[in-house]
């Protein structure tokens, strides 16, 4: 292969549209191809050449990379489409020259990740799970964190492509364990945040001023990448989305979508989750009851207003918290019926 690849990079949103741009100015030959006209014409203008339709953007590549928002995604695109009243469309895989590597960097469920990776080692190609971690923000910066799964031959292909749109790469395993290694982080996280943003409303319940229990938090066993980065809570942390209205660095939509794929996997593997399937619960009904677009440590906001109002006690104004609530006011356990999609 040439020194700078050639990349088909598939997937201009959000994410894809500034790792595809930090590709070309890292010099490799970047053809970028989005379902959506305004994702092309926005990666357009900032820079990134772009084709008319996925498999043209293919032909002649190196590398295929995928950006997509599920698995369902990423296998019709591989294997090619067929809709109702509508003609086929060509599978990536198909269009591909042999021996092509196909490098997917969407979220998915494990077992869907494997699967891909399956159809194109079959169809005569390599592949590499890549999902990233550090938002728009670092997607922008190219300061992501990639989580890769693939043999060994196959990462080291990838790893330049992945270290011009980050900062951290890491190798987790074979085919599927880059995924893993990003839902576990991702279930922690949710977790995680759904007891700080608990821990802050009781606090003011309890006459504790933000940056007091943070302080004492931040310092002590209670630290966590939740508390000191994302803080959900205005003032501690001046970077942290709260202090913007929880303007998103990651959704709550995003957040309750990877813990839905924990939930999979827990039940796939027959794993005695709980606090997973709970946190993916309190997630969807907030992304359900209008929390979608905010980021996700805005679930502070509705702990606060499920919580009982006592007002004799805590910060002035601020509800007291009880049982650990859901969206709408109402309370939740462990054993409450509903999933996720």
């Amino acid at each position: 292969m040439p020194e700078k690849m050639s990349v088909a990079f598939l997937g201009l949103g959000h994410m894809g549209g500034p790792m595809a741009l930090n590709l070309v100015r890292a010099g490799y030959l970047v053809t970028g191809f989005d379902v959506v006209p305004a994702a092309r014409r926005a990666a357009q203008a900032q820079g990134v050449p772009v084709s008319a339709t996925a498999v043209d953007a293919v032909a002649g590549a190196d590398v295929v990379l995928t950006m997509f928002p599920s698995g369902r995604h990423v296998l019709d695109a591989y294997r090619g489409a067929e809709r109702p009243g509508l003609p086929a469309e060509a599978g990536l895989l198909a269009a591909a020259p042999q021996g092509t590597m196909f490098l997917d960097c969407s979220t998915i469920n494990v077992d869907e990740a494997r699967e891909a990776a399956r159809v194109a080692t079959e169809a005569g190609h390599r592949a590499v799970d890549a999902p990233v971690s550090g938002g728009v923000v670092g997607a922008e910066a190219g300061t992501l964190t990639f989580m890769a799964g693939g043999d060994d031959a196959g990462f080291e292909t990838v790893r330049p492509i992945l270290e011009a749109m980050g900062k951290r790469v890491v190798h987790c395993g074979g085919h599927g364990a880059g995924q893993a290694a990003k839902i576990c982080n991702n279930l922690i996280l949710g977790v995680s945040m759904i007891a700080v943003s608990e821990a802050f409303v009781l606090g003011e319940e309890l006459g504790l001023t933000h940056q007091a229990l943070f302080d004492v938090a931040s310092a002590a066993s209670g630290q966590c990448w939740a508390l000191t980065t994302n803080c959900p809570v205005p003032g501690p942390v001046p970077a942290s989305p709260a202090n913007k209205d929880y303007k998103p660095g990651f959704t709550s939509a995003l957040m309750a979508k990877d813990l839905g794929l924990a939930v999979n996997a827990l039940n796939s593997t027959g794993v005695a989750g709980q606090m997973g399937p709970l946190a993916a619960r309190i997630y969807d009904r907030f992304v359900a009851e209008g929390g979608a677009g905010r980021d996700f440590s805005a679930i502070i906001t509705d702990i606060r207003g499920a919580s009982r109002h006592h007002p004799a006690g805590g910060a002035a104004g601020a509800p007291a918290g009880g049982e650990l609530p859901g969206a709408g006011g109402r309370n939740m356990t462990a054993h409450d019926d509903g999933s996720p999609e």
